[in-house]
């Protein structure tokens, strides 16, 4: 669980056969104007529309119809006093049987000539100036997309919009990369055992640096620690001091001043649900930024990878992208606040079936809450030492859920408590305890001298005053 820091009937328009067009043509032609607007003809009492039967249908291909055509096309050609010719139409005419012209979108010559038509016709000259119509948008277009009738648009042509100059919008994961990126290190750590690299964030303007102990442990024992910034300045580092039972390691870099410390938020009061933004170095991709939210609180997880208990911590868990070499990295709200580092991330074992693990983030990683690192980090800057919390009793999980007591301390807080060998704590406060580890975990977060209660099976409470003492790492 922990990463390892070393991816869908006949056409409209159609021509009558003669045996039709003669049928159609003996029709008379309706007299009533159309008053509906909707191709019928209305009665003369109650205006109510009547549909026309094909009986009754005017038949633009018969005899009469072409006659009646020819005289209205000579009426509009002396009728007409502008410049046009008998080769060309005046605007907003154009009659359904000639090619399409200057006026394809006017109005058919049929319709001004023919107050009253069929259903059926109007039906023919709506189809029929689809057709114009198409064959006018395909004219249209290849008109404008000739590269000789106009000029073509070029994006590459169009000048640079204006560079973004306004202040960056307030809680957004830009405006909080921008202020904690400058205070993100990455460090490049090396040893007798292995070399790898990490991340950190930056404690105090003259070098101090918050980190994960599996980060820089393998440089503890006379190893090589180097700081990169941000602006690619480079610092040699040492460790301070670190506590592997909460993976938190302080280090200290040489030769360096004014530097961005973060801001430091709280732990204690984080919500299911709330964005974050994770930065860091992962495969030494140097200020590196995700984002996701606070996917569950309060999480037992063993921070530096040994599966036992002597590293469980209560972890916040988050879908932001952490992947080997984010270890050591700020877990940070939209205030660009600090509430957590990020430590560890839930590797499945690989497809292949070869029982590694994939190493890579799957949208579960885990950060040590901020209220505990901080006060991990000020034991360890004041003293050179971190103190752990403790209550003095070994423990394991109940068959019937909980955490029952083992082995305890001669005067050890548990026993100071009158906690007993075989006892099952349920709940510590309001918390919930459904196992061990979530005991573990619980009193890890919480500090030495704090007075908790236990509540037992059988709904016994106990109040016990937690104990510390000095970290000595491996």
């Amino acid at each position: 669980m922990t990463e390892n820091d070393a991816e869908k009937a006949r056409p409209a328009g159609d021509r009558p056969d003669a045996e039709q067009s003669a049928a159609w043509a003996a029709q008379p032609a309706p007299q009533q104007p159309d008053a509906t607007g909707l191709g019928g003809h209305a009665t003369p009492h109650t205006g109510a529309q009547q549909a026309y039967t094909p009986e009754q249908q005017y038949n633009p291909w018969s005899p009469q119809a072409q006659q009646t055509q020819a005289q209205q096309t000579q009426t509009q050609e002396h009728a007409s006093q502008g410049p046009y010719t008998q080769s060309q139409q005046i605007p907003g005419q154009q009659t359904p049987f000639t090619q399409p012209g200057p006026s394809v979108y006017a109005v058919p010559q049929q319709r001004q000539a023919q107050k009253s038509t069929s259903g059926k016709l109007l039906a023919g000259v709506a189809a029929i100036a689809l057709v114009v119509g198409g064959v006018a948008g395909g004219t249209v277009g290849y008109l404008t997309g000739d590269g000789s009738g106009g000029s073509a648009v070029n994006a590459l042509d169009a000048p640079k919009p204006a560079q973004q100059t306004g202040n960056l919008p307030a809680g957004s994961v830009e405006s909080v990369a921008q202020k904690l990126s400058p205070s993100v290190v990455e460090l490049q750590v090396s040893g007798r055992s292995g070399a790898g690299e990490g991340s950190g964030f930056v404690l105090s303007t003259d070098g101090y640096v918050l980190t994960n102990n599996h980060v820089v442990e393998v440089a503890a024992g006379g190893g090589q620690i180097q700081a990169v910034f941000q602006d690619g300045k480079k610092g040699t580092a040492t460790v301070v001091g670190r506590d592997p039972t909460t993976d938190i390691a302080v280090v200290k870099v040489s030769g360096v001043s004014g530097l961005t410390p973060v801001e430091l938020g709280r732990s204690d009061d984080l919500r299911v649900g709330q964005p974050v933004v994770a930065i860091g170095s992962p495969f030494e991709l140097t200020g590196t930024v995700t984002s996701g939210i606070v996917s569950a609180l309060n999480r037992p997880v063993s921070a530096g990878g040994n599966g036992d208990q002597t590293t469980v911590m209560s972890a916040v868990q988050t879908d932001a992208a952490i992947n080997p070499g984010n270890s050591g990295g700020p877990l940070a709200n939209m205030a660009g606040q600090v509430i957590g580092i990020n430590s560890a991330i839930y590797s499945p074992k690989s497809a292949q079936g070869q029982g590694g693990e994939s190493g890579g983030n799957v949208g579960i990683g885990f950060a040590i809450p901020i209220d505990q690192a901080r006060r991990t980090a000020d034991d360890i800057i004041n003293t050179g030492q971190a103190t752990q919390t403790f209550i003095g009793a070994r423990v394991q999980t109940a068959p019937t859920g909980g955490a029952q007591l083992g082995e305890i301390t001669p005067g050890s807080p548990a026993e100071k408590a009158g906690l007993k060998s075989g006892d099952v704590v349920t709940k510590l406060d309001d918390r919930t305890i459904p196992n061990a580890d979530a005991l573990v975990a619980e009193i890890r977060t919480r500090a030495p001298n704090d007075k908790v209660k236990f509540t037992l099976s059988g709904d016994k409470v106990i109040e016990v005053t937690l104990g510390g003492q000095p970290v000595t790492p491996n």
